[in-house]
């Protein structure tokens, strides 16, 4: 019984024409301290923080209790940057929910409420 190798000697070959991806970030709709932007959430955000978390999650398509998970408001603001397309880096992202927590969640509260 012989066997005989079969050498490939040139790889297959693909073309892509015009294909192109645009994607055009943008920014919060709200600056960081526009807390008077919505009193309802800068109450809300200032007496019963984890009760706006709780409704930032929900309506993010998250469990109430990621809010109470650490460092689960970095991955949030994260991720919400990412659905609507937000510039910004986890650095920044971390950066916010470290120093100004309070007023990173009502930002992420007025966002959802503003494009949703």
């Amino acid at each position: 019984m012989e066997y005989q190798a079969q050498v490939i000697s040139t790889q297959p070959e693909m073309t892509i024409t015009n294909f192109t991806v645009t994607s055009q970030s943008s920014d919060w709709s709200s600056n960081l301290c526009d807390c008077c932007e919505d009193c309802g959430i800068c109450l809300c955000g200032t007496f019963l923080p984890c009760i706006l978390a709780c409704q930032v999650a929900q309506d993010h398509g998250e469990t109430c209790c990621l809010s109470f998970l650490p460092g689960a408001y970095i991955a949030l603001r994260t991720s919400i940057r990412d659905r609507y397309n937000i510039s910004g880096s986890v650095c920044d992202d971390w950066v916010v929910m470290s120093c100004l927590p309070l007023c990173g969640l009502c930002q992420m509260a007025r966002e959802q409420k503003m494009r949703g």
